[in-house]
């Protein structure tokens, strides 16, 4: 699926698996994930095999311009229409593509997947995240207070969902 900005996203292949880990590792992207360990090539590899053999799970790469600048993990709940998302833009990343990413992602999922509705988690001191989330049309449907163990503390997460007839594709998004 594309648009005018010349955004796209394409399933993910193997021969990706080096790119995403390196952003992966990153140490600004690794801050606000739930495992926060430097992953090795070996765990991400059995990772991408299970993942990628799962009819429900879509990995999924967005390019700019023709180059992989972001990864977005897409997996259906329960034999449903609903997901939870996940993503990351490569670290170096100009300003802006963070939000082209959710954009042509969220048009992916509801035309092409046909998803009813995407639910988003985010640590809660994840500001950027948070506004991210609420930019882009959804609601926060909840706080889990003390969630998630960081190995030092215990931190709140955010959920938020947005259905499908809640998010309107516009051309003037971007």
């Amino acid at each position: 699926m594309s648009n005018n900005f010349n955004c796209h996203v394409r399933i993910m292949l193997e021969s990706d698996l080096e790119q995403v880990l390196e952003w992966r590792n990153h140490p600004e992207i690794r801050r606000y994930m739930y495992t926060q360990h430097k992953i090795t090539l070996e765990e991400h590899s059995n990772w991408y095999k299970k993942a990628s053999n799962n009819p429900d799970h879509y990995l999924l790469i967005f390019e700019l311009n023709n180059i992989p600048t972001g990864f977005i993990n897409i997996n259906k709940i329960a034999y449903s229409n609903v997901a939870d998302w996940g993503f990351y833009v490569a670290p170096d990343s100009e300003k802006g593509t963070g939000k082209k990413l959710g954009i042509t992602v969220l048009d992916y999922a509801f035309k092409v997947i046909e998803l009813h509705k995407i639910c988003g988690q985010a640590l809660a001191y994840n500001i950027p995240s948070v506004k991210f989330h609420t930019s882009l049309g959804f609601t926060q449907e909840g706080l889990l207070r003390g969630q998630h163990f960081d190995g030092q503390s215990y931190n709140d997460v955010v959920h938020f969902g947005l259905l499908a007839n809640e998010w309107k594709i516009s051309e003037n998004k971007l």
